[in-house]
């Protein structure tokens, strides 16, 4: 039988990162969030976890180490996702740019080196948003590179710090989900990242391991069509429209390049305004804070159910929320997909504490066939039709501009 493996998890949330590391055999010994109805919501699912609520820069790691009964160097892996709007992609979206590393939230970055510092785990995963790596615009990765440098050089550890940009469908989440991960090795051993398991049925060659995607349809396809939770239907000025656009497309269908009215000009919406699932395609990212008509909405017409959204983040079942919708959709946009931590956690214990898990993927979801076929497409309301004419494009920039004539007819993984 494996020895108990120990986790001190930061910037917890709601435990996306510590329900896959508890699927891959560890244990989280003490986790520090400093929202509180995260904090409510872990001690309701897993009253076992020691909480400590609050700023993290108010917890000296001497107490994280006391919480956790652990001394330096007993921890076998330190994670932890510091809060990413400084390099957040919808930062860029709204402002045009970020500070990045001049934004005050940036400093969980220096709390996190410091708790590495001071607690010298075997291993430690950090994970933030792409953005962070962003070609010329990667001060918050240069910087936790030098600190980890500067750690190595005064507690003489050797922190070698391995990196990727994920996205999660590539190892069975059933949700299209890029994040940069960091995994390194107390004593510098190398490590790589698990090779994917999934692609689109287009790249699978023939003699390729890998799996198609795993689907919408396969999260969510066994739980009931209507649902009786509050506040999942779509209201607001375009929650009518939303019939008319057909499964996997969003706004997008409404404009001169596809097949429905012409509305809305060509990338004038943020990519998500009224996106709709596609039972035969992954989910695209569930949306911490969305608007009334900022999806990935249900193939019915409605907002995707607390339940939905579990197992699109590939969740355990069975968890409980005491809290409103809005708090809910925060907690869940903000976590890490579990599966990918399961298998990034199952590679850390091969590669980096000897100590090789046994079975199968418990977070991975099953296969469900048939697919349905889609849903029926409504015609555009008469309120709307007053709408329909030219409409500039958005001016888009050289970049964007490359990445348009590259689009398929129908949305990718990729943004519409």
């Amino acid at each position: 039988m494996s020895k108990e493996l120990k986790v001190i998890s930061l910037y917890t949330g709601v435990g996306g990162l510590d329900f896959g590391f508890e699927a891959a055999g560890f244990v989280t010994r003490v986790a520090c969030e400093i929202d509180k109805v995260a904090c409510r919501t872990m001690r309701l699912n897993r009253p076992e976890w020691p909480v400590l609520e609050g700023d993290i820069h108010n917890f000296s790691s001497e107490q994280i180490l006391t919480a956790a009964q652990l001394l330096p160097e007993e921890a076998d892996v330190l994670i932890g996702g510091p809060p990413c709007q400084p390099f957040s992609k919808s930062s860029y979206w709204f402002n045009g740019d970020t500070r990045r590393l001049d934004d005050p939230r940036a400093s969980t970055l220096d709390a996190f080196l410091r708790v590495l510092r001071d607690t010298k785990p075997k291993a430690f995963l950090l994970e933030n948003v792409y953005g962070l790596v962003y070609r010329d615009k990667d001060e918050g990765l240069k910087h936790l590179l030098s600190g980890i440098d500067a750690i190595n050089t005064k507690a003489g550890t050797n922190y070698k710090v391995h990196w990727k940009m994920v996205n999660s469908a590539r190892y069975g989440v059933p949700q299209a989900r890029e994040r940069v991960f960091l995994i390194a090795s107390r004593d510098g051993r190398d490590f790589q990242f698990p090779a994917e398991t999934h692609a689109s049925v287009d790249e699978i060659a023939p003699l390729d391991d890998r799996e198609p995607f795993r689907t919408a349809w396969d999260a969510i396809g066994d739980l009931p069509k209507n649902s009786n939770e509050t506040s999942i239907a779509v209201g607001g000025k375009w929650g009518d429209l939303l019939p008319s656009i057909p499964e996997g497309h969003n706004y997008l269908w409404h404009t001169n390049r596809r097949g429905g009215q012409n509305l809305f000009g060509w990338r004038t919406r943020y990519w998500s305004f009224l996106l709709k699932l596609a039972k035969d395609q992954p989910s695209w990212t569930i949306q911490a804070q969305p608007g009334s008509a900022v999806g990935p909405f249900h193939w019915n017409n409605r907002k995707l159910t607390t339940q939905e959204m579990c197992r699109i983040q590939t969740f355990p079942d069975g968890l409980v929320f005491d809290c409103g919708r809005t708090d809910v959709q925060k907690m869940l946009g903000n976590a890490v997909p579990s599966l990918v931590a399961e298998v990034l956690a199952r590679s850390i214990r091969s590669q980096i504490l000897d100590d090789a898990p046994e079975g199968s993927l418990r977070l991975l979801p099953p296969k469900r066939l048939p697919v349905p076929e889609p849903e029926p497409v409504d015609k555009v309301p008469g309120k709307y039709m007053y709408m329909v004419g030219e409409h500039k494009d958005h001016p888009g920039t050289k970049r964007q501009k490359e990445r348009q004539r590259k689009t398929s007819p129908k949305l990718t993984l990729s943004e519409p």
